[in-house]
């Protein structure tokens, strides 16, 4: 076989390679894909409602507050998640002196961030919202859960009372 030939071959199996990588790559914004986590979706209804006392009793005391224009207030709970970061290396190749060493290692981290926030007007919870890097390869706000489940029991037992 000819030396040009089998260049040729190698650099189309690297390209094929590297397409195929590519392709398992998490994008940045998966709300086109993924659809907000079910549990924070039913807390957005459900919790609505609660009084501010209801709201320290299950989410604790914020993290920081501050008053809105219209009289009511803001509160905003945030939570670092640190987790284990993931690191894969695969050997570094020449191909017949064509590429010298190529490294296909790619490493990242699985952490994320939440911050949430309750809108209280006449004392009473109005809106929640979630900000932060707390999405999830499967669910939007995934991260986030962990902030508002507490709340989400605690408003289904007290209309169950």
């Amino acid at each position: 076989m000819d030396f040009q030939i089998l260049r040729l071959r190698a650099f189309a199996r690297l390209s094929i390679l590297s397409f195929l990588l590519g392709a398992c790559t998490i994008p940045a914004d998966t709300s086109r894909v993924v659809s907000e986590n079910s549990t924070v979706a039913a807390a957005r209804a459900e919790i609505v409602g609660l009084d501010e006392d209801d709201v320290r009793m299950c989410a604790g005391f914020p993290t920081a507050s501050t008053s809105t224009a219209d009289g009511g207030s803001i509160w905003a709970y945030r939570r670092d998640m640190p987790r284990g970061s993931w690191n894969v290396v695969n050997p570094s190749f020449t191909l017949f002196g064509a590429i010298p060493a190529v490294n296909t290692s790619t490493s990242g981290s699985s952490g994320g961030n939440c911050s949430t926030q309750f809108r209280f007007a006449d004392r009473k919870l109005r809106q929640v919202e979630f900000a932060g890097d707390n999405n999830t390869s499967t669910d939007i706000n995934g991260l986030c859960v962990s902030m508002i489940d507490n709340c989400l029991i605690y408003a289904r037992k007290k209309k169950a009372r």
